[in-house]
């Protein structure tokens, strides 16, 4: 079993800033990419940053430029930094970890959500 735990959503103001973090831990041999997505009330859950084994990172347009995703590998921690929030950025942002298992089976796991609210 796999379990994602994330931290750091919360209210901020528009221009502000915040830290998400996200721990995997469980039954993992190796973690093929990692990373956030959001979804916005009335609309589709979306890819906002992801990084991947080896250190490649991918960004949505929307963010690119105001987000920094990093990783911890010996932590099997992301951090994903947002900059110059505006309330387009209110959305329930979830973790993502595509893992290979101590039982070498390749699967999706996904954090409960943290809400991140900007306000106007």
């Amino acid at each position: 079993q796999v379990h994602l735990v994330e931290s750091g959503g919360g209210l901020v103001e528009t221009g502000g800033s915040l830290r998400l973090s996200c721990e995997a831990s469980g039954t993992i041999k190796s973690i093929v990419h990692m990373g956030w997505y959001r979804q916005a009330p009335g609309k589709q859950r979306e890819l906002v940053a992801v990084i991947h084994d080896g250190g490649v990172m991918d960004y949505a347009h929307s963010v690119q430029g105001r987000v920094r995703i990093s990783k911890d590998i010996e932590r099997n921690i992301v951090h994903l930094v947002m900059d110059n929030l505006s309330p387009e950025d209110t959305a329930v942002y979830y973790c993502k970890a595509l893992v290979t298992t101590t039982l070498s089976e390749r699967m999706n796991y996904w954090g409960q959500g943290t809400q991140v609210t900007v306000s106007s």
